[in-house]
């Protein structure tokens, strides 16, 4: 019972926060560029490089909210096998060749100076990096290490949910200096994420391994 609980607990937060990503990306829909985040990103948004990686990221990034849901759905999963394997193709490509080099190039304008660059050049190409081994495994027919290199993708996916979480809880705490803010969640929004990641692998999957071959 508390395990099923837990189970629509998760899944409600995660369509509530998609739900209000959602809605931050409509604030630039069809073309806007001076709303919300960028209204301190003019100097940037100026440059035609950087004006076509945000643009992608943001047009991308929110499709793979539902991809993910998609791949991780066990209902899905179990009964609607075509779907998972389609989903996790588009899912792979929008990373791959949209959102992931797109976020990359946007790491060299991230707001808080280097720190932060060196945190989220480090985010984009770990994100590109288990997302292409996820795909190299399943084609290997290694669903073990698939699902490993799949969760840790999707961990760094939902970053753009954790980054924006973590940043009202400082801001509403400790009231600390906008940059020092930017600083702090640029680390935290993706690290944290990994970490529980990585405990889901260990505790959770190794164990369903184990109890699998016995």
């Amino acid at each position: 019972m508390f395990a099923k609980s837990l189970k629509y607990i998760i899944w409600g937060s995660y369509f509530y926060f998609s739900f209000l990503l959602l809605l931050i990306t409509l604030q630039y829909i069809p073309y806007n560029t001076d709303v919300a985040f960028l209204r301190i990103k003019q100097d940037e948004i100026a440059l035609d490089y950087y004006k076509v990686a945000f643009f992608t990221h943001v047009y991308t990034s929110i499709f793979l909210m539902i991809l993910g849901f998609l791949q991780f759905s066990k209902t899905i999963k179990r009964k609607f096998i075509k779907i998972h394997r389609w989903s996790g193709r588009a899912y792979a490509i929008i990373i791959l060749f949209l959102s992931g080099p797109s976020g990359l190039i946007m790491s060299y304008h991230a707001n808080g100076g280097m720190i932060s660059q060196v945190s989220f050049v480090l985010l984009s190409i770990l994100w590109m990096s288990f997302t292409f081994m996820s795909v190299y495994y399943v084609l290997k027919k290694d669903i073990k290490n698939h699902n490993k290199f799949a969760i840790r993708s999707f961990a760094l996916t939902l970053s753009a949910i954790s980054l924006r979480l973590f940043k009202y809880i400082i801001v509403f705490l400790f009231h600390p200096l906008p940059m020092d803010v930017y600083r702090i969640v640029a680390w935290l929004g993706w690290t944290f994420n990994l970490l529980i990641a990585e405990i889901i692998i260990i505790y959770f999957l190794q164990r369903k391994i184990k109890s699998v071959k016995s």
